[in-house]
């Protein structure tokens, strides 16, 4: 039995290496032969596309020879591939069959609409799991409940297909909806983006602005402390006198700007040139109101100064300078005095003839009309300084006697009046010796014009009064008095200023008024901010009080406050930002009633809140404190209080004031 084995094994061995050798020289032949059909092949590809090309190059042919053409070519091909076959190795007849089955199957896959990322799973090969996965699932529930179930198998793949070519169209729509969304997100972050950088801008724009205004109120601020300390320079001169052009305050600049020039050196005027260029681009800076025409007028005074007195310094008055400019010496003296009484009207006149003179004119010495013409440009600022002082001083003057209430007395019929305003009388003092300044006369006779109307304004007025009776006692009844105004007897009040006296030599202080306290308090508490409003109307209450025979019913003083604010829950945090913030929500009360005057100052005034049956959103908080004063009611917010004093909590009754300060309680939930 050994014996047999051996030899069976023997035989399989030699077997093997028989088929091996063959297999060798199998190899080598169709090596050869390989090489032979890649040439056989290469120049049956040539003579295939020499006759293509033969055929393409003949002129027009018969439908019948071109189908004979194609059907030779189809038997060539099919020729071709027969000698192929009979010329292949069992392992590239393997080979092609395997590509030829998984061509057919990508065909059938893609048919039943897979995807190109799923061409290469197979049963084996997927990462599913799925052993049955070239197998069609056939879901015989669902065919049964459609009535599909008597169909054939071919139409219902075409339904399989059908709904597969469905699904991908709606994966595609799908797929285009994202990307659409996606390109509307990233338009929106852009304009986002925009949006902030326009913030931004304005932001650092907004702060330039700030930072301007800064340091042009750091500028009037040391001009104050100069001025306050007895150091001003000019420009804090000049930059108050405009200031206080605009300014409700009644103090009246008797000195014309133009004076604070006088006694300046070269340096001084150097400087005050320099500053005069910082201020106004300080003031342009921080968009004030910028009064362009005065600075104007105050440069060019002091460059006219800054020349007199560099002109004396060098000693050039009979030298080059003087030939340059073109006005000699003798004739300075003279053109200056027919230019100091000159009104501002009567100056522009004369350049205009001066302008004219020197176009149209030719025999004429340029250099003088010219420099002349300089000069008369700082003379024109000085008489715009000077009409504006006036005008200034006649404002103010305006303003004294609206403020102290003085009225011009009326005239009697005849052209005298009563009481001469000394005004007037000015005026006309004035006008007689200053009889050649026709400016002044129109004045004059401008202020005359106007008393003489609000004379006779006011002669009309009395006798209208006069001879309507009000000059008598009117007849007032109850209904027509303040009920909220008290006048102390002179007993009553004799009495409290010895009771205070009396306690000054006790206690050696007094104590303070309730009235003067409440006072104090309402400033302390300063004006409502942002998150505060006041809190007025008061609640109606129909009651008979059983002390109303004996007291008279007053209502008591308040000053209250509603504290409002932004309540950030989670719903708030989601849907808002600081940007856009929520709805301002009532936080908390702060009520203080006055209760100077009680009767029983032992007993301490109370409150109870009332839920409006309406509304329960909404309660009545009533105040009681007993003669004299009435209840006094507000209508409130109706949320739980939280009574701790570190939450600002305040319940207190002390120098004839009642306090009721509370905050609503702020929910937190916790998971």
């Amino acid at each position: 039995m050994v014996k047999y084995s051996k030899e069976k094994h023997k035989k399989k061995h030699h077997h093997h290496r028989h088929r091996d050798k063959k297999d060798s020289g199998h190899r080598s032949k169709s090596r050869s032969s390989r090489e032979s059909r890649s040439s056989s092949q290469s120049t049956d590809q040539d003579e295939y596309c020499e006759k293509s090309r033969e055929r393409i190059s003949t002129g027009e042919k018969t439908m019948a020879q071109i189908e004979n053409e194609r059907e030779k070519l189809r038997l060539e091909k099919k020729k071709q591939r027969a000698l192929v076959k009979t010329i292949e190795t069992p392992q590239e007849k393997r080979l092609r069959r395997l590509a030829k089955k998984t061509e057919k199957e990508r065909r059938r896959k893609s048919e039943l609409g897979w995807g190109e990322e799923h061409m290469d799973m197979n049963n084996t090969n997927n990462p599913f799991g799925d052993d049955k996965l070239l197998e069609n699932f056939v879901w015989v529930k669902k065919l049964e409940r459609q009535g599909y179930t008597n169909l054939p198998v071919a139409q219902l793949n075409n339904i399989t297909k059908q709904r597969v070519e469905e699904n991908k169209s709606e994966l595609e729509k799908l797929k285009r909806q994202r990307l659409e969304r996606e390109r509307q997100k990233e338009e929106m972050d852009k304009e986002k983006e925009f949006l902030q950088r326009l913030k931004e801008a304005d932001y650092y724009r907004e702060w330039e602005k700030q930072e301007d205004s800064f340091h042009f109120n750091q500028v009037k601020l040391r001009s104050n402390i100069r001025i306050f300390d007895g150091r001003a320079k000019p420009i804090d001169l000049l930059a108050r006198y405009i200031s206080e052009e605009d300014d409700k305050d009644l103090s009246v600049e008797i000195h014309e700007p133009s004076t604070y020039l006088n006694g300046l050196s070269i340096r001084d005027l150097e400087d005050l040139l320099a500053d005069i260029r910082v201020y106004t681009e300080l003031e342009i800076q921080s968009q004030r109101q910028y009064d362009k025409q005065y600075w104007f007028d105050i440069t060019l005074i002091t460059e006219d100064e800054l020349q007199k007195l560099k002109k004396l310094q060098n000693n050039l008055l009979n030298d080059v300078g003087d030939r340059r400019e073109g006005i000699n010496q003798a004739v300075v003296t003279d053109v200056n005095e027919t230019f100091k009484n000159k009104t501002h009207q009567q100056l522009e006149q004369l350049e205009e003839r001066i302008k004219s003179k020197i176009e149209k004119e030719k025999e004429i010495d340029i250099g003088y009309w010219e420099s002349l013409l300089v000069q008369l440009q700082a003379h024109m600022a000085r008489a715009r300084l000077k009409d504006r002082h006036q005008f200034n001083l006649r404002k103010k003057l305006r303003q004294i006697k609206d403020e102290q209430g003085i009225f011009a007395v009326p005239q009697q019929p005849s052209s005298s009046p009563l009481f001469p305003s000394t005004v007037v009388v000015q005026l006309k003092k004035e006008k007689d010796t200053n009889g050649n300044d026709d400016d002044d006369d129109n004045e004059e006779e401008q202020v005359e014009t106007e008393q003489s109307q609000d004379n006779n304004e006011e002669e009309t007025k009395c006798i209208k009064d006069y001879e309507s009776g009000r000059y008598s006692p009117q007849l007032l009844t109850q209904a027509d008095l303040n009920l909220e105004q008290y006048i102390d007897d002179e007993l009553v009040d004799k009495d409290k200023l010895e009771r205070q006296r009396q306690e000054v030599r006790k206690t050696g202080s007094i104590k303070p008024d309730v009235e003067d306290a409440f006072e104090k308090f309402a400033r302390d508490m300063g004006s409502l901010t942002v998150d505060d409003t006041s809190i007025n109307g008061v609640v109606p209450l129909d009651i008979q009080y059983l002390w109303s025979d004996k007291y008279r019913p007053r209502k008591p003083r308040f000053f209250n406050k509603v504290h409002t604010g932004y309540d950030w829950n989670q719903y708030n945090k989601k849907h808002y930002d600081t940007d856009n913030p929520p709805p301002k929500t009532v936080q908390g009360y702060k009520f203080n009633i006055f209760y100077p005057d009680l009767i029983d100052k032992t007993k301490t005034p109370s409150y109870n809140l009332t839920i409006c049956e309406d509304n329960r959103d909404f309660g009545i908080l009533k105040f009681h404190a007993g003669p004299p004063y009435e209840d006094i009611a507000f209508k409130i917010v109706s949320k739980e209080w939280d009574y701790s004093y570190k939450h600002g909590f305040r319940c207190q009754f002390q120098n004839g004031m009642f306090q009721l300060w509370f905050h609503f309680r702020k929910w937190k939930y916790r998971r």
